[in-house]
């Protein structure tokens, strides 16, 4: 399946998006890149990928190579720009081994109308909205032998959410896959809820198709041993819209990779992000918005609280405005709450433009720790110091949590970081 700028591939799977022209951007200590006749030569890319880089390996999103087959990336190092700020040796073998364990389980809750399927690898569907674009995630690919596909009809308006439970069933690594189909004109919530314990390499597709509106929210709630990397991949069709929402709160090492790609003029998408890390656990987001045809908007928001040794966050937001995409709308921000000594966020946003026709592009990103002002003020009105800076925490990721627009949901993740609060120790 192609769109407009898209280039056929030889594995039968249509690829996303086409290399750029030029980069126009910022790197992490915010000095400017700019790039001219750049090449779009793939390097180590075989006939059935694409991408690789844009004149330098690894240097833009435009060139990132992608490919179903895990034998173009090459094994980890932990120097590529994906994996720079992975523990790498804490992935359980999710980079190096075969991922032969059990799946987790999946029931689905869901009105009649909704059509929910088990599939093999080989259902035309499979593939449609994504492509792998890390090692982790092709390995995913490879393994995986069963699918859940979950399709809500065209024109269908969902009144209540669709829950998808994964539940862990087992330590060794695993694969699962899950693809949505938003049909054309639709409405509906889709709900991914990981529980239990798992080591698992997961693929998630959002196919959201011409005038369909989905909100996805997927919640990482594990056992405190679970190691999982989920890559979430959409394709937004001509005046679609996508809600997209985050939740990590529990779990060793949890890294979420969503990707938003327009595939169609009047596209909207929103991506939030909410994530409590605790000592000792590492929580890793990595997004990417592909605008890639013109007239579309985006906007991304993520905020993150760190308390404890060794709590660690990452955030990378990388934004694409291709050549072709004139018109675009787009803004990212990512706040992180330090609470803690021993604690550490990292937040790098990126940004790239080939295009100077567009009607905006910025982002902003700050990391600190408590509002003294706000505390003061607080104080100053007779609330006790350790009931103010709760009171700072809970106002400060309430306004993710409000993003949600399911009540039952809100007031269950409003009381996950009622419980983290009074663990921490600040």
């Amino acid at each position: 399946m192609t769109n407009d700028t898209a280039q056929p591939v030889t594995n039968e799977k249509a690829r996303i998006g086409a290399p750029g022209q030029a980069i126009v951007g910022m790197n992490e200590e915010g000095e400017n890149l700019s790039t001219d006749n750049v090449s779009t030569e793939q390097h180590g890319a075989k006939a059935h990928s694409h991408g690789g880089g844009a004149g330098v390996s690894d240097s833009s999103r435009a060139g990132r190579l992608t490919s179903y087959n895990l034998s173009d990336f090459p094994a980890l190092t932990g120097r590529e720009e994906d994996w720079r700020f992975t523990p790498l040796n804490r992935l359980a073998g999710l980079h190096t081994d075969e991922l032969t364990g059990p799946a987790p389980t999946v029931q689905v809750e869901k009105p009649d109308a909704v059509r929910v399927e088990t599939v093999g690898r080989d259902d035309a569907r499979i593939g449609v909205a994504a492509i792998p674009d890390d090692r982790v995630s092709a390995s995913a690919w490879a393994s995986f032998k069963e699918a859940t596909v979950v399709t809500i009809p065209s024109e269908l308006e969902v009144d209540s959410e669709i829950t998808v439970t994964l539940t862990g069933a087992g330590m060794d690594p695993a694969a699962s896959h899950v693809l949505i189909q938003a049909e054309k004109f639709s409405r509906s919530v889709v709900v991914l809820d990981h529980r239990g314990s798992a080591v698992v390499a997961e693929n998630v597709e959002m196919d959201i198709q011409d005038g369909a509106q989905l909100t996805v929210v997927s919640i990482q709630d594990w056992d405190d041993e679970t190691v999982h990397a989920s890559a979430q991949q959409a394709k937004i069709g001509r005046d679609a819209k996508l809600k997209h929402v985050i939740v990590s709160l529990g779990g060793d090492v949890v890294r979420v990779t969503p990707s938003s790609r327009f595939a169609g003029p009047g596209g909207d998408v929103e991506m939030f992000g909410l994530y409590f890390a605790d000592a000792g656990q590492h929580f890793e987001q990595r997004l990417f918005v592909d605008h890639a045809v013109p007239n579309c908007k985006s906007r991304v928001s993520y905020k993150g609280a760190l308390q404890g040794q060794d709590a660690r966050t990452v955030w990378v937001g990388d934004v694409l405005i291709r050549k072709e995409a004139e018109g675009t709308d787009t803004y990212e921000v990512n706040r992180n709450l330090v609470l803690s000594d021993g604690a550490r966020a990292d937040s790098v946003p990126n940004l790239e433009i080939e295009t100077g026709l567009i009607e905006g592009a910025g982002h902003a990103s700050t990391t600190g720790r408590f509002d003294d002002e706000q505390l003061f003020y607080l104080q100053s009105r007779g609330i006790p110091e350790d009931v103010a800076r709760r009171l700072v925490v809970r106002g400060f990721l309430n306004e993710i949590i409000q993003q949600i627009r399911v009540p039952a949901l809100e007031e269950r993740l409003q009381a996950a970081v009622e419980r983290e609060l009074e663990a921490g120790d600040y």
